[in-house]
C-alpha cells in the first residue's frame, strides 16, 4: 500500500494548488482525479473555456460594430463557431497540460480514477477499467468541487435544455437562447451568444440581475446589457420547461402572478451550482455534511475528523476558483506548521461581461443593514481620457468608506478591465487603506485605474478632479 503525508481528492484550482503547496513544503503528496485531464471544472468546463469564448466573441463584436469607428474597414465578418470552440479547446488543452507539468515538477503522485474513502486514513482509487488500489495518508484534503444545479421540474436533456457545460460545446449559434438565471454564468454565456447573433432572453426570479452584488452594479449592468440587445424578465418564477422538437417553451409567472411564456431553440439553465460529493463514500470516514450537502468545516477548514480537511466549492462560501486556491494554500501551510490566514471579506468577485464587473468588500446595502455610517464616492468611466480613447465609456467606480475613520469598506466597479483593476482595491483594503490614502496615490495617466483615484477623492468629500 502506497503511503503519503497528504492525499488530495480533486484537481481543480483548490486541489491542484493545495497539492503543489504541500509538495513545496516538503510533504509527500498524492492527488486523485477521475477525469483524464486535470484542472477540474474551472480549467475544463468553467472559467478558462468560458473566457476563451468571451474573448473570441468580443473580437467578433468589435470587428462587426466598432472597427469602422477606429478607421478599420473590413468586409462583413462572419462568426465561425466551430473554430471558436476549437480554439477554446486548444486553450483548455494547453492549460490542463500545464497542470500536469506542475505535478511532475513538484514530484506529486497523480492517480487517475474515482477517489472514495475506505476509512479516515485510507482512500480507494477506482480506475476506469474497474481495477482499484488503496492508498494510505496521514492527511486527506477533499477538493471535489461542484456541479451545475437545476430546478426539480426541469429535465436537462443536454441537447436543447442545457447547462453551462453544454453551452461551451454547441454546434450552432442559437437563434433564441433563453437563460434561466441572471447570475454570473448565465450573463457571461448569454453575452457570448448575443455577440454572435443570438436573441438572448434572461429569466430571473429575483428583481435584479447579479443579485448578490451591489445594487448600483446590478442597475448599471442591466442598462448596459439591454443597450447591447439582451432582454430581461425579472421577478419572474419559472414554472415549467418543455421541449417540442427544436423548440423549448419556458412557462413562468411574473411578479403580478400572471403567466408568461417565452420560446427559444435553446434553454440554458443557470441557477447556480451545488457541492459534489457523489462517489466519495464520505460516510466511511465519518465526515459530516451540512443541510445543503456541503462538507462541514471549522475556521481552519478542518472537518469533524481531525486529519481530514475540505476546500473550495464543496464547503461553505462563495464558489470561486481563487477562493478555492487560497483555501488550498491555507490548509497546506497549516499542515506544515505555519499560521496562514484568509480574509473572506476581501475575496473579489468578477463578472466577465463587457464591460466587466468587479467588487470586493461590503455592498452599500449590507453596510446600511448593519447600521454602519458610510460615505460613498463615485466616478464615471466616461470622464476618463483613456475611456474616450478606447471607446469604453460605460460604467463607474464606487468606493464606500467608513464615515468616521475613512477606512475603505467596499469597492464596486463596472467598466473596461475591472477584473484586473479590482486587485488594486484588494491590496488597499488588505492594508486597511483610507479613501484619502488611495486619493493621494499617483495613478498613471491615461489609464482606466485613474477612476479609482477619482472615486476615492469623491469619497473623502473632496471634489473629483475630472468631474
Amino acid at each position: 500500500m502506497s503511503q503519503f503525508d497528504v492525499t488530495v481528492i480533486g484537481s481543480g484550482p483548490g486541489g491542484y494548488v493545495a497539492a503543489i503547496r504541500c509538495a513545496q513544503l516538503g510533504l509527500k503528496t498524492a492527488i486523485i482525479e477521475k477525469y483524464p485531464t486535470m484542472g477540474g471544472t474551472c480549467l475544463n468546463v468553467g472559467c478558462i473555456p468560458s473566457k476563451a469564448l468571451l474573448d473570441s466573441s468580443e473580437h467578433f463584436e468589435n470587428a462587426k460594430h466598432n472597427f469602422a469607428n477606429h478607421g478599420i474597414i473590413i468586409d462583413e465578418p462572419k462568426a465561425d463557431l466551430a473554430r471558436m470552440i476549437a480554439r477554446k479547446n486548444e486553450v483548455v488543452d494547453q492549460t490542463t497540460k500545464g497542470i500536469t507539468f506542475l505535478m511532475d515538477k513538484n514530484k506529486i503522485t497523480v492517480y487517475e480514477g474515482v477517489g472514495s474513502f475506505e476509512s479516515s486514513t485510507q482512500v480507494k482509487v477506482t480506475k476506469n477499467d474497474g481495477s482499484s488500489e488503496i492508498i494510505d495518508s496521514k492527511y486527506i484534503i477533499i477538493a471535489t468541487g461542484s456541479k451545475p444545479s437545476s430546478l426539480p421540474f426541469i429535465t436537462l436533456d443536454k441537447e436543447r435544455v442545457i447547462t453551462s457545460t453544454e453551452a461551451l460545446e454547441l454546434k450552432e449559434i442559437p437563434k433564441h437562447l433563453v437563460v434561466i438565471g441572471g447570475g454570473v454564468i448565465g450573463l457571461e454565456l448569454g453575452s457570448v451568444y448575443k455577440r454572435l447573433g443570438s436573441e438572448v432572453t434572461v429569466v430571473e426570479f429575483m428583481d435584479k440581475i447579479i443579485p448578490t452584488m451591489d445594487g448600483a452594479l446590478s442597475k448599471e449592468l442591466n442598462k448596459v446589457l439591454r443597450k447591447q440587445g439582451m432582454k430581461f424578465m425579472l421577478s419572474t418564477a419559472v414554472q415549467a420547461v418543455e421541449r417540442n422538437g427544436d423548440i423549448v417553451k419556458v412557462t413562468a409567472k411574473d411578479k403580478k402572478g400572471e403567466e408568461v411564456v417565452v420560446e427559444g431553440d435553446y434553454v440554458l439553465v443557470s441557477v447556480g451550482r451545488k457541492p459534489y460529493t457523489d462517489g466519495l463514500a464520505i460516510e466511511k470516514a465519518g465526515v459530516d455534511l451540512d443541510e445543503r450537502g456541503r462538507v462541514k468545516t471549522n475556521e481552519h477548514l478542518q472537518t469533524n475528523v481531525s486529519n481530514i480537511y475540505a476546500i473550495g466549492d464543496v464547503v461553505a462560501g462563495a464558489m470561486l476558483a481563487h477562493k478555492a486556491s487560497e483555501e488550498g494554500v491555507l490548509v497546506a501551510e497549516q499542515l506544515a506548521g505555519q499560521k496562514p490566514h484568509i480574509n473572506y471579506n476581501l475575496i473579489p468577485g468578477v463578472v466577465y461581461t463587457w464591460p466587466e464587473v468587479a467588487a470586493v468588500g461590503k455592498t452599500e446595502e449590507q453596510l446600511k443593514a448593519e447600521g454602519v455610517a458610510i460615505k460613498v464616492g463615485n466616478f464615471p468611466m466616461r470622464a476618463l481620457g483613456r475611456s474616450r480613447a478606447s471607446g469604453d465609456l460605460d460604467g463607474f467606480i464606487k468606493i464606500i468608506a467608513d464615515e468616521k475613520t475613512d477606512e475603505v469598506l467596499g469597492v464596486h466597479m463596472i467598466g473596461a478591465r475591472a477584473a484586473d483593476m479590482i486587485a488594486a482595491a484588494v491590496t488597499a483594503m488588505e492594508f486597511r487603506a483610507s479613501a484619502e490614502d488611495i486619493a493621494r496615490m499617483s495613478h498613471a495617466h491615461p489609464t482606466f485605474a485613474e477612476a479609482i483615484k477619482e472615486a476615492a477623492l469623491d469619497a473623502t468629500g473632496k471634489i473629483a478632479l475630472h468631474m
